[in-house]
């Protein structure tokens, strides 16, 4: 049954009471009638998010649900739904609703398109449209303008939370707090390839941003000197041959 399911959808969560079992019961209406599983990380919510999301898995079968015993943040929630999931690839949303699940089947698509380049391991989203605030949209247009200048990796919206990757290849990277912010610029450095496409934005309904402009700001330039040097630091090979 493992080697059947085709796609794997993980969504980190911290509390998140009111979004996230309306978000699966929409991840699950995008993905009707594919072999796919959806896994829930709850990162040690103190509001209602773990039970809403027990409650939905009695309608969804595909539904599993993993929970940190102690608040680690949004990419080891990732990473810890990366490492369980049974499909070759791997789709990503954020918790709060506001990527739209309806893009996902357009991202796996072009990610696992017959004449999609060698290399490509990840397709990510782009917000065309951003429900956000102006001052929210102005710092994020800051900080990715920065970080563009420094790791040149064609990603002009490091934000955006809904994208589509080989599992194998994200297993390879290195782990830090907030690497999700630089899957492409980490892929490129290990030799593959990102591409982007323009997906849904949508307003949050319940609940409250985990970030401020300020906050991530502080912790954008300290995460991006560690990635210029990782970036720096990895070597190629061109492939492995058994002789």
């Amino acid at each position: 049954m493992e080697e059947a399911i085709e796609l794997s959808v993980v969504v980190p969560v911290h509390n998140e009471a009111g979004n996230a079992a309306n978000l699966a019961r929409e991840i699950a209406e995008a993905l009707e009638g594919r072999a796919f599983e959806l896994i829930f990380v709850n990162d040690a919510s103190t509001d209602g998010t773990l039970d809403e999301l027990m409650s939905a898995r009695q309608q969804i079968p595909q539904l599993r649900i993993l929970s940190h015993r102690k608040n680690a943040g949004q990419s080891r929630a990732i990473r810890t739904g990366i490492q369980a999931a049974r499909a070759p690839i791997v789709g990503t949303l954020d918790g709060d609703g506001q990527n739209d699940p309806a893009d996902l089947p357009e991202l796996y698509r072009r990610l696992t398109r017959p004449d999609a380049p060698e290399k490509l391991a990840m397709v990510m989203g782009r917000r065309a449209d951003r429900k956000d605030t102006a001052w929210k949209r102005f710092g994020s247009t800051f900080a990715n303008r920065i970080r563009q200048k420094l790791l040149k990796d064609g990603c002009d919206d490091s934000g955006c939370g809904i994208k589509v990757i080989r599992r194998n290849v994200f297993l390879q990277l290195p782990y830090f707090d907030h690497i999700h912010r630089y899957m492409p610029a980490m892929i490129n450095a290990d030799g593959y390839q990102a591409e982007f496409v323009d997906v849904n934005h949508r307003g949050r309904l319940h609940g409250v941003s985990k970030y401020n402009n300020f906050g991530r700001l502080m912790a954008a330039f300290a995460d991006l000197r560690g990635v210029t040097w990782l970036m720096k630091r990895r070597r190629q090979t061109d492939g492995v041959d058994e002789m």
